[in-house]
């Protein structure tokens, strides 16, 4: 009787430890599962943590592009604004050039005009002092002759 009861017993004891056992491997199971996940997390939150980043860096360099190609974008205009500007000051420049030299044609123009009638004018004097020279000697010849003509007569 006592050594079945210690069997029983023993019997027993195997039972519990084995169920002891079974429990602990089940808990380290579920210890192991947990921490698997655990793991796992942490790696999905370290991967969109390195996606945010990296998606940050890209929306970043994409601003930066945006605001250069606006900096290009505003200096080529500025640029063109200039030098439509000097163009317009060359013209202008050109212009009054032009106008200066056609100004100075005129006022030569003029002058050789006025020039040129003051030669003619000399000259038509000229003329007439001639004539008039002329006239007088044939006017004083003409008297000469009479009065040889009239002293002529008188002595006749």
């Amino acid at each position: 009787m006592e050594k079945k009861e210690k069997e029983e017993k023993e019997k027993k004891e195997k039972e519990k430890k084995k169920k002891e056992k079974e429990k602990k491997e089940k808990e380290k199971e579920k210890e192991n599962e947990k921490e698997k996940k655990e793991k796992m997390k942490e790696k999905e939150k370290k991967e969109k943590e390195k996606e945010k980043k990296e998606k940050e860096k890209k929306e970043k360099e994409k601003k930066e592009k945006e605001k250069e190609k606006k900096k290009m974008k505003k200096k080529k205009k500025k640029k063109k604004k200039k030098k439509k500007k000097e163009k317009k000051k060359e013209k202008e420049k050109e212009k009054k050039e032009k106008e200066k030299k056609e100004k100075e044609k005129k006022e030569k123009k003029k002058k050789e005009e006025k020039e040129k009638e003051k030669k003619e004018k000399k000259e038509m004097e000229k003329e007439k002092e001639e004539k008039e020279k002329k006239e007088k000697k044939e006017k004083e010849k003409e008297e000469k002759e009479k009065e040889k003509k009239e002293e002529k007569e008188k002595k006749k």
